[in-house]
């Protein structure tokens, strides 16, 4: 057998992969427009290329509208303010996402309520949010992961029952589709970020979609200094400056016309990794939801078995890849990777399964430094929540609840000036009293 590069071998793969960004004269013409053009900022909002951004974007996911800011954390942020969510309230999420998932909820002002994941996709247990719905629960926040989706099915059942809003973390989901139905299109709204490494990248930027006009003229409004964009010019907002600069929108409309034939690339890619990832002992596969239409992807995660390589951490099994050429970091348990696959080479994340559960290896793709990524807890001081899995049949109250059987504290129960779900009617969304 050839000795790992590790250890002073050859690389099995000297080449590297294409660099990320892609970009061409396209780009450098798109930009060169806006700058002669003068008019480089995102006031008067939105800009003329960020206006045309969103409104394509959203056609291309099947939404309504598309709003265009600055990032893909604010983006969340934005979507909980602009349905009314706030101090008292809770949203559902899950254990296994990134730091800026629970930070919009707490930005918001409401409190994250951690849920487990499902161990075949590794996105939010719809399962395990029914129990965690309580009087306060206000939103549900799947989050696509990887080359996976949310269950989206059964979310929106349990939204529907207990009549939650759903805003989804879209931000590894660019192009997926789910029953022919794009990422982002199902829930109130959904978050897309446009940051350096993602597959729709303008270096910086965030898109939230909607079918709601009122919802967008609210989320328009909040990243715009709280300026009125109803047509009479009454409904201001507290907002803040978080719009998107016309030089960014300007690489985000060059980027949306080589979209698509990266993702058909991307997918073809992650199928012939699937069928050679297969053949390795120890590893083993999460293939895609079958009710996935449309594959694009953030990045392929896998996990493997220790044990079939001796024994070794998913740190040093993914530095061991890095020192052959291919691009895999890790991270610590109950966290997610921020890398892409890259360009449409479909690169694989790797997830290894210790004692204690999976913990995750995620792909990057041009730096050589072991990656690090900021851990979620399933509780936090200062009484956020969590439902680990196999609690559904706990007898005694939550920290911060009352007893009232599964669903959470009762109406009777309920404390002096506590806000209910909100409920939608003919006015838009709203608390109830």
């Amino acid at each position: 057998m050839a000795e790992l590069a590790m250890r002073g071998g050859a690389p099995v793969r000297p080449q590297g992969y294409p660099r990320w960004p892609v970009h061409d004269e396209r780009d450098v013409e798109a930009v060169t427009r806006v700058v002669r053009g003068g008019r480089w900022g995102g006031f008067p909002e939105p800009g003329p290329m960020a206006a045309e951004f969103g409104a394509r974007f959203a056609a291309y996911q099947g939404s309504g509208h598309g709003v265009v800011m600055a990032n893909g954390t604010v983006t969340m942020e934005v979507a909980l303010k602009a349905l009314g969510i706030g101090w008292g309230d809770e949203v559902i999420l899950p254990a296994l996402t990134f730091a800026a998932t629970p930070y919009a909820a707490m930005a918001a002002g409401a409190l994250p309520v951690f849920c487990d994941v499902t161990p075949d996709t590794l996105t939010l247990d719809p399962d395990q949010v029914e129990t965690a719905v309580t009087s306060r629960t206000r939103a549900i926040m799947p989050v696509h992961l990887g080359h996976q989706m949310a269950d989206m099915d059964r979310v929106m059942e349990v939204a529907r029952r207990h009549s939650l809003a759903v805003v989804e973390d879209c931000a590894h989901a660019h192009g997926q589709r789910w029953r022919d139905r794009g990422a982002g299109s199902f829930g109130e709204l959904g978050s897309f970020s446009h940051q350096s490494l993602k597959l729709l990248t303008a270096g910086e930027g965030g898109s939230l979609l909607t079918d709601d006009e009122q919802l967008a003229r609210r989320a328009h409004s909040l990243i715009d200094c709280g300026r009125p964009k109803d047509p009479d010019e009454k409904h201001y907002t507290f907002g803040a400056n978080y719009r998107l600069g016309e030089l960014h929108a300007a690489l985000l409309l060059v980027a949306l016309e080589r979209f698509p034939d990266q993702q058909a690339e991307r997918a073809a890619a992650g199928r012939r990794f699937q069928e050679l990832a297969a053949q390795v002992p120890g590893v083993r596969l999460l293939p895609p939801d079958p009710r996935i239409s449309r594959w694009s992807f953030y990045c392929y995660v896998l996990l493997i078995e220790p044990e079939a390589f001796a024994g070794a951490t998913n740190r040093l099994v993914c530095e061991a890849l890095e020192a052959e050429g291919v691009g895999c970091g890790w991270t610590r348990r109950r966290c997610r990777s921020p890398w892409p696959s890259g360009p449409p080479c479909g690169r694989p994340c790797t997830w290894t399964r210790t004692s204690s559960g999976p913990a995750l290896a995620g792909s990057r793709t041009r730096s050589r430094r072991s990656p690090r990524c900021s851990a979620t807890r399933r509780s936090w001081p200062g009484g956020v929540r969590g439902t680990p899995r196999g609690c559904p049949g706990r007898t005694g109250p939550s920290p911060g609840r009352t007893s009232a059987g599964r669903g959470g504290s009762s109406p009777a129960a309920r404390p002096a000036g506590e806000r209910r779900p909100a409920t939608r009617g003919p006015g838009g969304w709203r608390a109830a009293p």
